[in-house]
């Protein structure tokens, strides 16, 4: 079956526009997808037309506003392969990861380790180092390869009786590398250690079997899948979520409160403390479906047909260097490139005077950057609404910026 990328550009009104008179090809998607009309409409109706507050009310429109919201829950556990209530909603995937090294932290003692890698986004390395600083755990760094991914021989190295959990990109947001998840579960399973998988640029690009991972804790953020800003997801195993402690108090997550002591409600609701991001669930939920409708076999080889087309022009430009790998295996839709002698932030500006939307930087990435000794990349992140025509008005750009800033 082929992929139609004009019907799915349909439901995106911003592509159609012109803006300063330029056509809009969006090309930033790892940072913020698009959104579609579907998760616009959900939001939209329970806005204006059943917005209340959930759980607690018994009017007719709390009611309401609750089931979407828990629908919504359900939604996304369809997506993920698991369980309703093995689902919390967080204020995004930073958000999620906080949670975790918070909660489960509490769990860890001094001593034992936690293992991560060099390309890691900044929210799996920040919250693990407030977690040493607060316990004493020590942190076990996974070192890359030349082309930019993480170096599973070294995990025997790495990996000791003290490791108590590791925590890894699932698609690195520089790179666009996939994990061999399998390989790190194994030996992570071997030594008694956790698996957690870092999400957010994986997800966007099709339902997840997390059950089939055999992986122990999953975040993924919102706005990256084509959803709501403002709302994330930590999935864990339902055994892990009941023995960890709360990491916010108060309103929807309490089972009973005095001024002596307060019992918790069961999870999810334990992590859920005050009022939830209602409207952002449910157009998380809304997003989740229309992902899952998508035909991603035909997706994935659109998508990737794109990659291929970026990688192939870019390597026909002098001066170019891509920083990760150079073919279509293990990789995902994220491709980051240098241009000899230009700063990435002149190539992302050229780019936009041609109407061409990229990231340039370090990406939250810095460890990635001075493990290559680079200022940043200018990164090119591409979804299933993309087309031939981005990708060409991609090339162009970085043509005239080699042409022109060197």
């Amino acid at each position: 079956m082929s992929f139609d990328v004009a019907a799915v550009r349909r439901q995106f009104p911003i592509l159609s526009e012109i803006i300063d008179g330029r056509p809009v090809h969006y090309l930033d998607n790892g940072a913020s997808a698009q959104t579609p009309l579907a998760v616009l409409d959900a939001v939209r109706s329970y806005e204006t037309t059943g917005r209340a507050n959930v759980l607690r009310g018994v009017h007719r429109l709390a009611e309401r506003a609750t089931e979407l919201y828990e629908n919504a829950r359900a939604d996304v556990a369809k997506f993920l392969g698991v369980q309703p209530l093995e689902i919390v909603f967080t204020g995004g995937c930073t958000a999620a990861i906080n949670l975790v090294a918070y909660s489960y932290g509490q769990l860890l003692k001094k001593g034992d380790r936690i293992l991560i890698s060099e390309l890691e986004h900044h929210s799996n390395i920040v919250p693990w180092q407030l977690l040493r600083e607060r316990s004493g755990v020590e942190l076990d760094m996974l070192p890359l390869t030349q082309d930019g991914q993480i170096d599973l021989e070294a995990l025997p190295k790495v990996l000791t009786s003290e490791t108590r959990l590791v925590s890894l990109a699932h698609v690195s947001n520089v790179t666009g590398a996939l994990l061999d998840v399998r390989r790190v579960v194994d030996a992570a399973k071997a030594v008694g250690a956790k698996v957690m998988l870092d999400g957010a640029q994986r997800a966007p690009h099709g339902p997840v079997d997390l059950r089939a991972l055999g992986i122990d804790f999953y975040v993924l953020a919102g706005h990256k899948a084509y959803g709501p800003n403002g709302i994330g997801v930590l999935w864990a195993r339902p055994e892990l979520l009941e023995a960890m402690p709360p990491f916010m108090g108060g309103g929807s997550m309490i089972g009973r409160v005095t001024l002596a002591e307060t019992t918790w409600a069961p999870a999810p609701r334990r992590f859920e403390a005050g009022t939830p991001p209602i409207g952002p669930a449910i157009g998380l939920g809304s997003a989740c479906n229309w992902m899952a409708a998508l035909d991603w076999t035909a997706t994935h080889d659109h998508e990737m047909g794109l990659v291929q087309r970026v990688l192939d022009g870019l390597q026909r430009i002098d001066g170019t260097q891509i920083l990760g790998p150079t073919s279509l295996q293990n990789r995902y839709p994220v491709v980051s490139f240098m241009l000899d002698g230009v700063h990435p932030h002149d190539v992302a500006q050229t780019l936009d005077s041609f109407g061409v939307a990229v990231r340039a930087g370090h990406h939250c990435a810095q460890p990635l950057m001075d493990r290559f000794d680079l200022d940043g990349t200018t990164r090119v992140s591409i979804a299933p609404y993309n087309d031939n025509t981005d990708i060409d008005a991609l090339l162009a750009g970085v043509k005239h910026a080699a042409a022109t800033l060197r």
